[in-house]
């Protein structure tokens, strides 16, 4: 590996953190404040979703890197190490992070990979730990920012520090950062909103550090109603494995049940909540979805 990943070095501000965000939310819980605070069992699956995901996002960033290199000789330019390849790399990858992100959203084969940072009933800092085990549209959407000039090394180092920075707006221990970052940045509460399971917000504020992307093109929700976490439907249970594997099984018990190709493709690649309409080859359009949930843009009720 030719790169080092600011994010591992970043593993004893982690630690410092969590410890001092339960206090903090334990001691405004304690003045009156309506927060859901933590929960051991959820805070354990959690960092251990976290650990396995060290090692599974680790190979897929291997996989990442060795793309971006090959890219590299068709590269338009070369930014260098400059003020300017930086700006391009860390604005890149949050733009294309976005893409990521909301496509994560509007896919159920890709939710069933994401909806794991979604399943907690809870919104703290180790939900922010939480992480996918295998987002394999890493693979597509970042590698391109080579033929762009940005070295490959440094699109993985701007990486480290987009996730750094979605670490800190895991929380409720933060109300409202000034109105100008508001409107700028992602914050706790615009995030917040992304993790709600209430109707108006869902699908909203993908943006990783910069909320403008959500502002451009459409998807951004102000926090203004009390936020639920969580899936539209039961959450799992707080074991890594349910976790991890519930929307997949119910993927794979909706293709099973349906009658025609076409649902068999709905069902996998259209949003999550999808169903084939009323009277359909597949028979009645109720789509199970997931036992826990279904949560996507396709059917809001289904969610």
């Amino acid at each position: 590996m030719d790169y080092l990943d600011p994010a591992l070095f970043a593993i004893p501000l982690y630690v410092s953190a969590l410890v001092v965000e339960r206090r903090v939310v334990a001691r405004r819980r304690v003045a009156g404040k309506d927060l859901v605070g933590h929960k051991s069992s959820d805070s354990w699956a959690s960092l251990r979703m976290g650990f396995v995901s060290l090692a599974t996002v680790g190979v897929l960033n291997l996989g990442v890197f060795a793309l971006a290199e090959w890219l590299w000789q068709w590269r338009i330019t070369d930014l260098g190490n400059t003020l300017l390849g930086w700006v391009v790399a860390m604005i890149g990858w949050d733009f294309a992070y976005y893409w990521l992100h909301r496509f994560e959203h509007e896919s159920r084969f890709f939710w069933a990979a994401h909806v794991n940072h979604h399943s907690s009933r809870r919104y703290n800092l180790t939900t922010a730990l939480r992480q996918p085990w295998l987002p394999i549209l890493v693979l597509v959407v970042f590698p391109p920012l080579a033929l762009l000039g940005v070295r490959p090394w440094m699109i993985m180092v701007a990486g480290g520090f987009n996730l750094i920075y979605q670490f800190w707006i895991h929380t409720e221990a933060v109300d409202r950062m000034p109105r100008w970052f508001e409107f700028v940045f992602n914050t706790p509460s615009h995030h917040r909103v992304h993790h709600g399971s209430n109707p108006q917000y869902l699908d909203r504020n993908h943006g990783g550090v910069l909320i403008v992307w959500d502002r451009m093109f459409g998807t951004f929700e102000p926090e203004v109603e009390r936020v639920r976490y969580g899936l539209t439907k039961d959450n799992p249970p707080d074991r890594i494995w349910p976790i991890f594997s519930h929307e997949v099984v119910a993927i794979w018990r909706d293709v099973r049940q349906a009658t025609s190709w076409s649902d068999r493709f709905g069902y996998t690649f259209r949003g999550p909540g999808w169903a084939p309409a009323a009277g359909s080859a597949s028979g009645s359009g109720s789509g199970s979805g997931s036992e826990y949930s279904a949560s996507g843009n396709d059917a809001v009720a289904a969610r």
